[in-house]
């Protein structure tokens, strides 16, 4: 599934740009498993889960700091929410180790969540007003 991030972004408050940070460095690095993965879809799904309790952090200081919520950057976040919960809901109870079939499966539920995921980075990169930073992030060794 699909889910739209929108062209433009504009933090309209210093709130909203620290939330936008904040969602920027969380989403640099969760879509795929670490390397202390044990094998299993269920555990290749805890940085997403991770993901969501940061996402439900930083819309709720976000809230509290600013009187005046932008419903464009919640939504954003809510997007994003929702993308990630698709895929964990298919792999969170799922501990049996992968064979051939089912990694496939789950290496393109996890694109597609990364998909997703990398195009909010950029947009929060460019009009958040670090995409030289994003760009080193992006960068190979």
């Amino acid at each position: 599934m699909l889910w739209p991030v929108p062209d433009t972004w504009k933090p309209s408050d210093d709130a909203e740009l620290v939330a936008g940070w904040r969602l920027w460095l969380e989403l640099s690095d969760c879509a795929w498993p670490s390397a202390a993965w044990d094998g299993t879809p269920a555990h290749a799904v805890n940085q997403l889960r991770e993901l969501l309790d940061a996402c439900d952090d930083i819309e709720t200081g976000y809230r509290a700091a600013t009187t005046e919520p932008s419903e464009e950057f919640v939504r954003l976040l809510q997007a994003l929410v929702l993308c990630a919960s698709a895929v964990i809901g298919l792999w969170w109870d799922d501990h049996a180790p992968l064979d051939f079939e089912r990694a496939r499966t789950l290496h393109d539920d996890l694109r597609r969540f990364a998909n997703h995921a990398e195009q909010v980075l950029t947009l929060l990169a460019r009009h958040g007003g670090w995409a030289e930073l994003d760009s080193a992030r992006r960068r190979p060794v």
